[in-house]
């Protein structure tokens, strides 16, 4: 068992997709510094903002299972189709979930509830298509300085 743990840590593929997220996570931690001048380590956990990091991991893989096994097996197409389903749920659902709860968060503000748990709303973020897309870039590099 230990040496199938090891075995799947020391793969390139595996290292190419935990590198692709670790990298945009530590950006997303940077760009507030670079824009506000002030270290957000919250964003090293966080989800949304910039870069998609689930962007950035799910095309790392896609690119390291297609040089992999070839770009036409049935394994890069469901990888690729596992890409554009995160990649759509980034940019579509969770910004929709983040609009929702905004719009939540201003009505509690104005009419409290008067179940006292009920007055916080935990915002949920999701992505830009320009954050989604350096995530996409992110991953594809990479992915490609990986697995070449």
């Amino acid at each position: 068992m230990g040496n199938a743990i090891l075995g799947l840590v020391r793969h390139p593929l595996f290292l190419a997709v935990l590198t692709a997220w670790v990298l945009a996570q530590i950006l997303k931690a940077i760009v507030p510094l670079l824009t506000h001048g002030t270290f957000d380590w919250h964003r090293l956990v966080e989800p949304g903002g910039m870069p998609s990091s689930h962007a950035a991991a799910v095309i790392a893989l896609f690119i390291g299972v297609g040089i992999r096994e070839g770009w036409t097996s049935t394994i890069s197409i469901l990888a690729l189709v596992f890409a554009l389903a995160i990649l759509y749920e980034a940019v579509g659902v969770r910004k929709a979930l983040e609009d929702h709860a905004k719009l939540l968060e201003h009505l509690v503000q104005y009419h409290p509830p008067e179940q006292p748990g009920l007055s916080t709303v935990r915002t949920p973020r999701g992505h830009t298509p320009a954050e989604v897309g350096v995530g996409v870039v992110i991953g594809a590099v990479v992915g490609l300085l990986w697995m070449l």
